[in-house]
């Protein structure tokens, strides 16, 4: 019995390190160094820390790199642009792959990403790399380019 109880503590505390918010996640990946930085510049780390669920198209290092340094830097010294930029890559809700429809999708920015599902999923003009990385309050999906809203 008491084997039976530590076993089951044991368990319970391996579940609980497991279960991450979405930035705890994303910064557990290690490819979103950017992201983070981003989220904490525009004060959304508490948000994305918070109950949820959200849906998060994740842009990595990578697909940050692809913005010209100049733009970037503007970019994260401007607090509500980079708050727009970061909220449209948030749908409010949690969204699994397999739940992904095409079409015109909210984002907690306030305005619609388009969505396609045709030779792979799409995000505006991001191609969806990787799906399905769950976290306590929402999901992420990793996208290779960073979305900017209309």
């Amino acid at each position: 019995m008491k084997k039976l109880i530590a076993v089951s503590l044991l368990s319970l505390t391996a579940l609980a390190a497991q279960a991450k918010d979405i930035v705890d996640t994303a910064v557990g990946a290690g490819n979103f160094k950017t992201l983070a930085t981003a989220l904490q510049a525009a004060g959304l780390v508490d948000t994305l820390k918070g109950p949820g669920p959200f849906t998060v198209f994740a842009p990595t290092d990578a697909a940050f790199a692809k913005v010209p340094k100049a733009d970037l830097d503007a970019l994260l010294k401007d607090k509500a642009k980079l708050t727009a930029v970061l909220t449209y890559h948030v749908v409010p809700g949690k969204v699994m792959a397999k739940d992904v429809k095409a079409g015109k999708v909210k984002t907690v920015q306030g305005s619609e990403l388009t969505v396609s599902t045709s030779g792979g999923v799409m995000v505006d003009n991001a191609k969806v790399t990787a799906t399905d990385i769950a976290a306590d309050n929402g999901v992420i999906h990793v996208i290779d380019s960073v979305i900017m809203p209309k």
